[in-house]
């Protein structure tokens, strides 16, 4: 029976980090699969890390004074779990059997499914970004005494999300925020950017506004006085510039290429273990927590802003008029911004929440990775841009389901509705985005009484949930108190004898009722459906309608054809058959350039004259 060591002294922390590379050896073998030696290197640091350092109740994941340990280089998982058995919160067998098995926790990149997890890391450069924003709330909302540390691998200093998250971390001076370089020398292929280069990564991190240590990351006592300064963090973020040796204490895959990614063979394992001095099985924990008490939010109801029918106003108004109602009514609301949020709407909230409000500037990586942070820790983050912008993000969002965390993302001037400025600012693609994520719920209104209400839905919707808006003024066509039900629809012109329907969203629908009160003239009767919600779809509203209609429907939307309105429309419809279904899908093909709204919308073939007369083309045919 191993006897638990509450922290341990210098000398003896060697042979903790020894038994963390015996069993980063042995898990990553038995496995089949995993990265050894990339673990191998880092292991003096995180012995020295967890037996001295890092403030944790490992008993007590969830308590608010504990520090937050981050594997950016999440593929040095099999370190990261030989900790969690080091501390005993993982058995050996479990180690040994559950490590990148089918159906266990212990995956092949780190993910919250363990309780000690705050965010799914492996795709390289996104665990100091997350850690930005855990460290923000930690010291700008929450105030509280934790340290955020992050394990970061050197072929990862390449990803420019990394360099993003030091500066903002500069600029809001995270000195809670400690980083760890482990600067082995090798990554996947071969040599890394920079090799063993020390003083050009700390010429690098100190022009990021932080302050660089460079030390041997196999000599304890460095190591111990470096993590040491987070006891007395000065005015900037602490960057710890480790040198190491990758597949350290194994002589046949030290400082080696072509072995990342590689377990010590079957027939190597106990020759590489011999080497290391064997299995131990040291139980360690280091110090305990400060006690912190964390109030509950004081949580009232929202009292939405209204909007008179008829009244003109651009939906990114809108958002920014119910993000503040919000704000008021739930301390946990923050919002986020990529220098854009005179244009984006969330302005009102900068004039009236600053202290609630992060700037993110031209960085929408970090943009993501910050509301990923501040998630983690329980707040309501809106984070907003232009649509067109957000697909630079794309990495950061697919990894938000598997962090399982909540992101309420904004993104407005969106398609060609936005005019002259042409086509780099014209978001096309951003609902198929969003779509695409596992769990997501996509929301497109029309007006500004339909966004203020959605605005109020995101703030209860788990996952990762999307508001478009519109830059223009449209006017306003619900009265105050209408329901917005994700995954609803409205019906906005209906008769007992409908020839056809015309289904909009955003900008667009109010095109199809242009283009209904057009056939109308004409002796057609239109019912005009608001698809307020991409994702869910209204599947049994729409299907409803479209059989009401003799099968003839056309979708409008202002975005490119693939993985938008028309898209969801098309799979609700297929879910059941439709007798002589016939759909007419206008959506933005080719790139455009600038014009009026008008123009542009007339050039895509969205506009009510082309909704007006491919709905006559069905009936036609």
């Amino acid at each position: 029976m191993s006897t638990m060591h509450e922290g341990l002294d210098l000398s003896q922390i060697p042979e903790l980090a020894a038994q963390l590379r015996v069993d980063s050896v042995r898990a990553s073998t038995s496995a089949g699969s995993g990265h050894p030696t990339s673990s191998m290197s880092a292991a003096d640091l995180l012995a020295t890390l967890v037996s001295r350092h890092l403030r944790y109740d490992w008993d007590d994941p969830a308590a608010d004074g504990n520090d937050h340990l981050i594997f950016s280089k999440g593929h040095a998982s099999p370190l990261l779990y030989a900790v969690y058995k080091a501390v005993g919160v993982v058995s050996d067998e479990e180690l040994m059997t559950g490590y990148r098995r089918f159906d266990q926790r212990l995956e092949g990149h780190p993910t919250p499914v363990l309780p000690w997890v705050d965010v799914a890391t492996g795709s390289l450069g996104q665990g100091l970004p997350d850690g930005v924003g855990v460290a923000l709330s930690g010291k700008h909302l929450e105030q509280a005494p934790y340290r955020v540390w992050v394990l970061c691998g050197d072929s990862e200093m390449a990803e420019g999300s990394i360099w993003e998250a030091l500066d903002k971390a500069s600029h809001y001076g995270l000195t809670n925020l400690v980083t760890i370089v482990d600067v082995n020398r090798l990554g996947q292929r071969g040599p890394t950017e920079l090799g063993w280069d020390l003083d050009a990564y700390k010429a690098r991190v100190e022009a990021f506004g932080a302050r660089a240590v460079v030390i041997d990351g196999h000599d304890v006592e460095q190591i111990d006085d470096a993590l040491a300064q987070a006891d007395s963090p000065g005015d900037r973020p602490l960057v710890i510039l480790a040198r190491t040796v990758k597949g350290k204490g194994y002589s046949a895959v030290e400082d080696q290429e072509n072995k990342h990614g590689k377990p010590i063979p079957e027939d190597e394992e106990k020759a590489a273990i011999d080497e290391l001095g064997g299995e131990r099985d040291l139980l360690v924990r280091g110090p305990r927590p400060p006690e912190v008490t964390r109030s509950e939010p004081a949580v009232r109801p929202v009292e939405l802003p209204t909007f008179e029918v008829g009244e003109e106003l651009a939906t990114r108004k809108a958002y920014g008029k119910a993000l503040v109602a919000l704000g008021h009514a739930d301390p946990r609301v923050v919002a986020l911004d990529g220098e854009v949020s005179n244009s984006t709407g969330t302005g009102d909230f900068v004039e009236e929440f600053p202290e609630r409000y992060f700037e993110m500037f031209i960085a929408e990586q970090q943009l993501v990775a910050a509301a990923t942070g501040l998630s983690v820790r329980g707040h309501i983050a809106f984070a907003s841009t232009f649509a067109a912008f957000l697909t630079r993000a794309a990495d950061f969002l697919r990894m938000a389901p598997v962090s399982r965390v909540d992101l309420r993302m904004v993104g407005s001037h969106a398609g060609v509705e936005i005019g002259a400025d042409g086509p780099s600012q014209m978001g096309l693609e951003d609902l198929a985005l969003f779509a695409a994520l596992q769990g997501s719920t996509v929301l497109y209104p029309s007006d500004a009484t339909s966004t203020a209400k959605l605005v109020e839905q995101m703030a209860a919707t788990s996952g990762v949930s999307y508001l478009r808006t519109t830059r223009g003024g449209y006017p306003v066509l619900y009265e105050a108190g209408e329901e917005f039900p994700v995954g609803g629809s409205k019906t906005l012109v209906s008769s007992d004898s409908d020839d056809v329907t015309l289904i909009g969203a955003g900008v667009t629908l109010h095109q199809a009722l242009s283009a209904a009160a057009t056939l109308a003239e004409q002796g057609i009767r239109a019912r005009v459906i608001d698809a307020y919600s991409v994702k869910p779809i209204d599947v049994d509203g729409i299907r409803a309608a479209v059989e009401a209609t003799g099968g003839r429907v056309v979708v409008a939307e202002d975005h490119h054809a693939e993985g938008g309105l028309g898209a969801a429309v098309l799979a609700g419809l297929a879910q059941e058959s439709i007798q002589d279904l016939h759909l007419e899908h206008l959506a933005v093909d080719g790139v455009p350039g600038s014009g009026t709204p008008a123009e542009l919308l007339d050039w895509a073939g969205i506009d009510a004259a082309h909704i007006a007369g491919a709905a006559r083309s069905l009936l036609e045919a």
